[in-house]
């Protein structure tokens, strides 16, 4: 395996699914049939959630809530995601897979506090661990604490998992036909571009500290697994020399 210990982060709508909020049984069952694949290969996986299929934060303008309110409705949001996954997987992998939810806003009753070297400890006995309630911070999305959580725990690289988008592109290509794939691309040319598929603060996190970042689509079974055995699936943000985009 490519490395021994990741982060995986998911978005929201990979859990709503073809629904447009809420949950998707069916991407739900996949998700975790894809997760367990990689977890069975010996890979050590770590998971941060998005809320978006819960709540948006474009509703708290319609709703004149103001910011810091919203991204805590959206860090509860990420909690009963990551109480949901938590529940799938253990009934996906029969019980076999232990698997604990970690959170920065305690509820001591449902899930653990995050403790980095608890976390790290889970994983190393071959835990699943998933992080929930981002930071515990409002004003960052839920990209930054992905980076952050991988970081902390000492995992290899951050696996952006995608819904219906392949990678980092020169242009949105959904308004410019003629965008084409990064393959490799330094961290400086998504920031100096200002490239949105990923939070910028993110990506400078990254960068400051060296990490491997995966973007891919998620919704293409096998993708992890591929980008695990050494396939540039979708798009690799690292510290390369040149950038490759696909022809």
């Amino acid at each position: 395996m490519r490395y021994k210990r990741i982060v995986l982060k998911l978005s929201g709508g990979a859990i709503s699914g073809k629904y447009e909020s809420g949950f998707d049984p069916i991407a739900i069952d996949y998700i975790a049939d894809e997760i367990l694949a990689v977890y069975n290969k010996g890979v050590q996986i770590g998971i941060t959630m998005g809320g978006g299929n819960i709540f948006r934060g474009h509703l708290c303008t319609q709703w004149g809530i103001e910011r810091a309110e919203a991204d805590n409705i959206g860090m509860m949001g990420t909690i009963i995601n990551s109480l949901m996954m938590r529940g799938v997987l253990t009934a996906r992998s029969e019980g076999k897979v232990e698997v604990r939810v970690m959170t920065a806003i305690p509820v001591n009753t449902v899930a653990e506090p995050y403790i980095r070297l608890r976390a790290i400890n889970h994983l190393e006995k071959g835990y699943i661990v998933i992080f929930a309630a981002g930071i515990g911070n409002p004003y960052v999305t839920t990209d930054y604490p992905g980076v952050q959580r991988t970081l902390e725990v000492r995992a290899e690289a951050i696996f952006f998992a995608k819904h219906k988008t392949n990678g980092i592109f020169t242009d949105d290509p959904n308004k410019n036909p003629n965008a084409k794939l990064y393959r490799r691309v330094n961290y400086n040319t998504v920031v100096h571009q200002d490239l949105d598929a990923l939070d910028q603060s993110a990506v400078i996190l990254a960068r400051d500290n060296n990490l491997p970042i995966h973007v891919f689509d998620f919704d293409q079974k096998g993708s992890m697994a591929r980008v695990l055995e050494g396939e540039d699936v979708g798009t690799v943000i690292l510290q390369t020399s040149e950038d490759v985009i696909e022809e």
